[in-house]
Order: structure tokens, then sequence, then C-alpha cells
């Protein structure tokens, strides 16, 4: 291995480092709690090497987004690939969303609340949010119905889930009853 090598892999290792202790801490303590100060303290690393690796806590957001959308499409896909029947993949990937967002707010928050400075429904998305929406393009697709566009199906479909996890999350909705409105979603809007 060379110099060069071995230098690039402790880079993207102090990289992934920062990324997966600014994730604890957001989880433990929010996002407020995630300063520079606070992630050199925790990585044992100056404050400078953070700025090497990332201008400021937009882009260590923004990270964690990516990252974050990347596993929330491996749960939905992993949710959906073993149902049969398009609205039972429906409902499976609405509940894996939902179990997401429940299971890693501070995620959650950088992927759809957050400003991490990355573009959305653009030509320059990157990659891992253009495939988070393809995990649920995938199954939303089929459902949408006749004469209906199914991406914009799929925002719609969307925009149904986040406003469950958000409304849900700030107390507005009771949780108990996240499951009736999970099959209300996919018996009104999914059609077969």
């Amino acid at each position: 291995m060379s110099v060069q090598e071995r230098k690039e892999r402790e880079r993207a290792g102090r990289e992934r480092l920062i990324v997966a202790t600014a994730r604890e801490l957001a989880e433990e303590q929010g996002w407020d709690a995630v300063t520079t100060r606070r992630l050199a303290e925790r990585i044992e690393y100056s404050q400078p090497v953070l700025y090497s690796h990332f201008r400021g806590k937009r882009e260590i957001i923004g990270a964690v987004a990516l990252q974050g959308s990347t596993e929330m499409a491996a749960a939905v896909r992993a949710a959906t690939a073993s149902v049969d029947g398009p609205r039972e993949r429906v409902a499976a990937l609405a509940r894996a969303y939902l179990d997401f967002a429940e299971r890693n707010p501070a995620v959650y928050d950088a992927i759809f609340q957050l400003d991490g400075g990355l573009a959305y429904a653009h030509e320059d998305t990157p990659a891992p949010l253009k495939d988070a929406f393809a995990a649920l393009l995938e199954s939303l697709g089929e459902v949408a119905g006749d004469g209906v566009d199914p991406g914009l199906f799929t925002e719609t479909f969307w925009a149904a889930l986040h406003g469950l996890v958000t409304l849900t999350r700030a107390g507005r909705l009771p949780p108990e009853n996240t499951g009736q409105r999970v099959k209300l979603l996919v018996d009104r809007l999914a059609v077969d």
C-alpha cells in the first residue's frame, strides 16, 4: 500500500468517525448539541482537523443526511422485498418509513428538516437522496392508478408519511393510532 493510499484510508476513517459521532451526539442530545468543539472533544481531534473534512455543521448534517438516506432506502427495500402484492408492499413501505423515522429521529431531521446544504429534486441531487426516493417509487409507482404520474403520486404519499412522522413526534397525533392511519392511506390512496 502506498503512502497516498494509507493517507486516503486514514482520512476516510476520520470522516466516518466524525459523521458517526455527530449522529450519536444528535440522537442523544439533539442537533443543537452538535458543535465542532464538542465533536473535536469526543473524537479527540482538534477543530482544525474537523474543518479539514467539513466546513462546518451544515456539511456534517449533509453527510448524516446522505448516510441516513442510504439506510432508509435499504430499510424500505428490505421491508417490501418479502411481501407479495402491491398494496401489501405499500403498507410495508409505510411501516418501514415510519419505523425508520421513529428509531432515528436525529437522522430523519438531518434528511428532511435541517439544512445540510443538499439539493433536493434537482439535476444535481446527490445519488443517495435520489435512491431513497427511488426506493419509495418502486412500490408506490405500481399503485398510483391509471393516468396518475407515479412520481407525483410518490411525492404525495411521501408527504403524507412525513406529515404523520412530524405530527406524531410533535404530540399532535396520538402514536397508538399510527397503524390505522397507515391502513387508511393504503386503502384510500393505493389502487390495485
